[in-house]
């Protein structure tokens, strides 16, 4: 099996809409990027195809508003339900102070090939499909870079910054391999909205995990301040 090696500044593992939009900041900004995604495209089903109306306010501040909605798309202003044979409202975006008060449904896999052909204009930014990370990289008490697995074999990416952009919680490497204890508080739940918070600390660090679910959609957080 083959080991190989590389470096970049910032090595963000995770090719979700978050991480390719920091990538594409970040490459923006002149600092070089890898962003490490361990499927070879984005063409399967996502747990959510839509974008909010502040996601697109984001995009209208980048410049990339206007040619993002030219990808087909709809638009939902308002949510409204039926319950025992009466018609009732559950979201109206309309009064929204933003540009776009809607939500955008678009595939999930349109939002991210867009938001890539507009990173890869900047030769900072390096996308690596096929590369799951695995573990972080130690050196003197320190984290280096990410340890990948790749079609060829394995790898080690050095960076100054690793930055953990996966989408599902529970199965991040990055939190997992950085050896954190996690102390949960209590949960809160009301019809079909819950959430609940999570410290995290280590002699350096400290974090908060943030979930909520709104129906069937889980939205998680994680923010990292030194200790």
């Amino acid at each position: 099996m083959r080991s190989d090696s590389s470096r970049t500044t910032c090595c963000v593992v995770g090719g979700g809409p978050a991480g390719i939009l920091l990538g594409y900041v970040l490459a923006r900004s002149g600092v070089a990027v890898t962003v490490l995604e361990k499927h070879k495209d984005f063409l399967r089903d996502f747990r959510g195809d839509t974008v909010h109306p502040w996601t697109l306010e984001l995009m209208h501040e980048l410049g990339l508003l206007e040619d993002l909605l030219r990808i087909p798309h709809q638009k939902v202003r308002a949510v409204r339900g039926f319950f025992g044979g009466s018609a009732f409202e559950m979201a109206d975006l309309r009064g929204l102070k933003t540009r776009c008060p809607y939500v955008a449904l678009m595939p999930q896999w349109d939002f991210l090939n867009f938001l890539c052909e507009r990173a890869r204009r900047y030769p900072e930014f390096d996308l690596r499909m096929e590369h799951e990370a695995v573990d972080l990289v130690r050196d003197g008490g320190r984290i280096r870079g990410v340890a990948v697995h790749t079609p060829q074999g394995t790898e080690q990416i050095g960076a100054d910054l690793v930055v953990g952009c996966e989408a599902v919680i529970r199965f991040c490497a990055v939190r997992r391999s950085s050896r954190f204890t996690m102390s949960a508080l209590p949960s809160t739940c009301c019809g079909s909205t819950s959430a609940g918070a999570s410290t995290i600390r280590s002699s350096r660090w400290w974090a908060i995990s943030i979930t909520a679910r709104f129906s069937s959609c889980w939205i998680a957080a994680i923010t990292f301040r030194p200790a």
